[in-house]
């Protein structure tokens, strides 16, 4: 006997494989982190290890904006979901600016830390400051993947790709943003705890 697969079916087996293939993508990820984060540990027995360092304010800031960025991401998803073309519209542009001011607000801190007199790289660099530049800028690269891919459902979403029954663009990215915004947390918890 057989079997015909419907475009329904076809549809729901596509966004199978490419959550599948995303979920690979983070945890491939995550596996990086986890050995820059476990490089940062055992660097800290280092004699030029930076006991009194002090994360920069901007990350903070930068923080409560990428939890900003998953909000209106699950709410973008949420109401195209609901044929919600115009708040759909509204929650995409607001990610885009804060996944904007996030980036912004990273270098800031980046700047901070060099008015208080630390380096990144050079004979003026430590390692506490070098190993945190490494992470946030490897961050920022991931974080240049979500930015372009925001860019891309944007367009789209502007070209009425998106609806009720056709959400997979937007899902895929929400999902990425989440990541991205639970990576961030999780850096920075460890970076401010873990001195």
């Amino acid at each position: 006997m057989e079997m015909t697969m419907t475009a329904e079916d076809y549809k729901s087996r596509t966004a199978r494989s490419y959550k599948l293939i995303l979920l690979f993508a983070m945890v491939s990820i995550t596996m990086m982190f986890a050995g820059l984060t476990s490089a940062y540990v055992v660097s800290q027995s280092r004699a030029d290890w930076l006991m009194d360092f002090q994360m920069p304010s901007a990350f903070f800031y930068s923080t409560i904006a990428i939890i900003g960025c998953s909000i209106t991401f699950h709410l973008a998803k949420k109401m195209i979901q609901k044929d919600n073309q115009s708040k759909t519209t509204m929650y995409l542009l607001s990610t885009l600016v804060l996944g904007i001011s996030f980036v912004i607000l990273q270098f800031v801190g980046f700047g901070q830390i060099v008015l208080n007199g630390y380096y990144f790289t050079g004979s003026a660099s430590s390692i506490t400051t070098t190993f945190l530049y490494i992470v946030v800028l490897v961050h920022l690269i991931h974080l240049a993947g979500g930015m372009i891919s925001l860019l891309i459902i944007i367009y789209n979403h502007f070209k009425q790709k998106y609806n009720s029954t056709q959400t997979l663009g937007i899902e895929l990215g929400a999902m990425y943003w989440h990541f991205l915004d639970i990576l961030w947390v999780y850096l920075f918890l460890f970076l401010y705890f873990f001195k």
